[in-house]
């Protein structure tokens, strides 16, 4: 390893290669440009009748709200950027937004593991202790447990990228088609990685301990009292909505498992191996809003009622405006 350093403020780093021909790419970059369209007009779509009803401003749909912005944060930190290195074949990237990418995508990450853990607590809450529900999840406690799952989690990936970027650099080029903390790592002169390693492990297990035990704690004492609920409508709404937030979060760890199955594998296709390490920000934030749209019957009905209106306000616009046309031309 040599041991000239780099003034990254102004090095420009190369980004790993596609290795494919120019058609297959023009391909995958329109594919890639679908799935960023439709899951940017699916999570919009889903923050705005979320902010737009009062109705739905519950804990639920906040933490829902929270979610989103959270999956446009992962997806657009490298979708936007893989397709314009497709189209482009310009593989540089400055050192300030490299980091940015590498921070949006720990981020989102942990975002989701804290997010979805506070949804468990509320589903948790709402189900077996229903009676408490509003005096326990009060507008301040709501706040709370947001501002604690953003800040916590700035925490955690601000050391790891604290004790990234500590070292100088040496080399310019990544081992990988995006950044993220293990690529800018292997660029930096560093001998000795223990303590990196070390809580890169920390606030793997950390995160991802937060996210089982919180779901199979919560899932465990909700079973439980729909078992014993002798309702049967009260016990199918519980299951209904419990299920909805469990496949969400059986998706996003799928996707981890995913990428770890990848690394094991280093010597599989190369392209495989990159939309494999793609999948954690192209399946969870293109499904969630889709299945919370689905699954959940207040969002579906606010939906339709907002579609009818504006079709029917685009129909009595247009039927106007020929009235008023014809008018002008008697």
């Amino acid at each position: 390893m040599s041991n000239r350093t780099i003034d990254v403020l102004d090095a420009v780093f190369t980004l790993a290669s596609f290795d494919m021909p120019p058609q297959s790419k023009y391909i995958t970059a329109f594919i890639g440009i679908m799935i960023y369209s439709f899951t940017l007009l699916c999570n919009l779509t889903l923050l705005v009748v979320i902010a737009a009803n009062r109705s739905l401003h519950e804990p639920m749909y906040l933490f829902l709200f929270n979610l989103s912005v959270n999956d446009l944060i992962g997806i657009s930190g490298i979708v936007p950027r893989v397709i314009s290195d497709l189209l482009s074949d310009d593989r540089h990237i400055s050192f300030p937004a490299c980091v940015i990418q590498a921070l949006c995508i720990h981020l989102y990450g942990g975002a989701t593991l804290l997010i979805l853990s506070v949804m468990a607590f509320d589903r948790y809450i709402a189900i077996c202790h229903p009676l408490r529900y509003h005096s326990i999840m009060t507008k301040s406690t709501v706040k709370k447990l947001i501002a604690f799952s953003w800040m916590f989690d700035f925490l955690l990936v601000g050391g790891l990228f604290g004790l990234t970027l500590r070292f100088p650099f040496c080399k310019t080029v990544l081992t990988y088609f995006y950044c993220n903390n293990v690529s800018i790592l292997r660029i930096t002169c560093a001998t000795d990685t223990t303590l990196n390693n070390i809580y890169g492990l920390f606030i793997t297990a950390i995160l991802n301990g937060i996210g089982l035990f919180s779901v199979a704690y919560s899932y465990t004492w909700i079973l439980f009292t729909c078992f014993k609920n002798k309702d049967s409508d009260s016990k199918t709404k519980a299951l209904h909505t419990c299920a909805t937030h469990l496949l969400v979060f059986l998706i996003y760890e799928f996707s981890g498992i995913i990428i770890i199955v990848a690394h094991r594998f280093p010597n599989s296709p190369q392209n495989l191996l990159n939309f494999l390490r793609m999948s954690f920000v192209i399946f969870p934030p293109s499904l969630n809003p889709i299945i919370y749209g689905v699954k959940t019957k207040e969002i579906r009905s606010k939906l339709k009622r907002t579609f009818v209106r504006r079709t029917v306000g685009i129909i009595g616009n247009t039927v106007s405006g020929l009235q008023r046309a014809r008018t002008t031309a008697q």
